[in-house]
């Protein structure tokens, strides 16, 4: 097992000291004493920011929910950058196009204020270097945006609505799935990023916030909904904090919260109610992904609640540049919409690993699918020559009064999944069969099924 969860790791994400996470690898305790996350990471890993304010509307915004205001929100963002950072202050109703954060620059929403983003795909011109679906490319902006900056936020008590409906944003989503293979082609015949051009003329709805190969990042305490696609997209990040998010949306690919190659990440206190995956933890995709090369590790997942979704915790599918270290605890899960609560799925054209993944003090109250998921058939099947490795995956202590099974897990008879361990869990009721398909070694203790011990 390589890079376990370090001392110096987990302070850094915030984890209270003098606690251990049971190294993955060891059979959780039945009674854990796995590391407690605190609601903020340490000062170390958050950004800080000097004590001067720049309301955007004195530098001309207007605030009535009507006027483009974007043009007032860049020169505030500009002036609070050059004078050595501080807070961009929002209050009111703004409509805006895309938002770009610099460097030191605190975007704060106030109580009560609202940004409704343009639903004009010419507004998110022209386009930036971007990542969609784990491929690099040239595409629309993000709604929210940062490339290659320090210390920034998005924070208060606002709304940010990116106004998708079924008829602006999420009516592309068939037009760029059937676009996505040239994509594809170009990414595996190597042509470089920057000559990767698509945005206008072609339908890659762009991701809510979507910050690229910044470091410490702080998304705390804002309303995220109706995003176009992904609605939080950090990639090649490090020291994200995303702490106390509401993210609501039904719209197609409206995950909550996808981590991608980022390394360090803290998601505490949060609340999703989506139209796809809640948290997914990705890596890059097929050829991308192995171009670029960079894991998302070293991931804390903590007191945050899950409604509707395609799964809770879920990692991949983009997933080649490989998963590993992450920490979950004291999550509540509870939806007959929610399909599943952990959900990992890949497949021999992805390759890539997923190791060291601990969900611990997880309550489910309903949940429509399996709790857990491990599926090597995703999306292209096994029809490459990539094979994935699974393994050191762990349940402890979780309490479920209702789902379609246990686990649902289907490996490669040539490629197994690896260790999974299930380790005190209560699952009241079921009404399917479990089921585990070349799965090499999984170990079940102190696992009861309706007051029967699982076989």
């Amino acid at each position: 097992m390589s890079d376990a969860f370090d001392r110096r790791t987990l302070l850094r994400l915030g984890v209270t000291a003098g606690m251990a996470v049971p190294l993955i690898g060891l059979t959780p305790a039945p009674t854990s004493t796995a590391a407690t996350s605190s609601a903020a990471t340490s000062a170390e890993c958050r950004p800080r920011f000097p004590d001067k304010w720049f309301p955007v509307t004195h530098f001309g915004a207007v605030g009535d929910g009507r006027t483009d205001d974007t043009s007032a929100f860049r020169r505030a963002i500009e002036a609070c950058h050059r004078a050595g950072g501080g807070h961009v202050l929002v209050t009111g109703i703004h409509a805006t196009g895309p938002i770009h954060l610099l460097s030191h620059v605190d975007l704060h929403l106030a109580a009560g204020s609202m940004l409704r983003f343009s639903t004009d795909p010419n507004d998110y011109l022209p386009v930036v270097y971007s990542r969609w679906q784990g491929i690099e490319f040239m595409n629309y902006s993000p709604l929210v945006y940062a490339h290659g900056q320090t210390d920034i936020a998005v924070t208060g008590s606002g709304v940010l609505d990116g106004q998708a409906d079924a008829t602006h944003w999420w009516d592309w989503k068939s037009l760029g799935d059937a676009e996505f293979p040239q994509l594809e082609a170009q990414a595996n015949g190597g042509v470089p990023v920057r000559g990767r051009v698509f945005g206008q003329g072609f339908h890659f709805r762009p991701p809510f916030m979507q910050p690229y190969r910044c470091d410490r990042v702080l998304i705390q305490g804002v309303t995220f909904t109706n995003s176009p696609f992904w609605h939080l997209n950090p990639v090649l990040c490090t020291n994200v904090t995303v702490d106390g998010v509401t993210v609501n949306s039904s719209g197609p690919n409206t995950d909550g919260c996808d981590p991608e190659s980022c390394d360090g990440v803290l998601i505490t206190g949060c609340s999703f109610n989506t139209g796809d995956d809640c948290i997914a933890i990705k890596a890059g995709r097929n050829a991308d992904g192995r171009r670029v090369n960079v894991p998302c590790q070293n991931i804390v997942i903590a007191h945050s609640t899950f409604a509707n979704g395609h799964g809770g915790v879920t990692i991949g599918s983009e997933m080649t540049g490989g998963v590993r270290n992450v920490h979950g605890h004291d999550l509540t899960m509870n939806s007959t919409g929610l399909a599943s609560c952990h959900r990992i799925k890949t497949n021999s054209v992805r390759g890539g690993f997923v190791e060291s993944v601990l969900l611990e003090r997880v309550d489910v109250g309903a949940v429509g699918g399996p709790m857990l998921l491990i599926d090597f058939n995703y999306g292209e099947g096994d029809t490459g020559q990539y094979l994935p490795t699974v393994t050191d995956i762990n349940l402890a202590d979780w309490a479920v009064q209702s789902c379609k099974q246990g686990w649902q897990m289907a490996g490669y008879h040539r490629d197994p999944i690896g260790t999974v361990r299930l380790s005190d869990v209560e699952i009241t009721a079921m009404s399917g069969a479990n089921v585990a398909t070349d799965v090499r070694n999984l170990r079940l203790r102190n696992v009861t099924i309706g007051g029967r011990p699982a076989g």
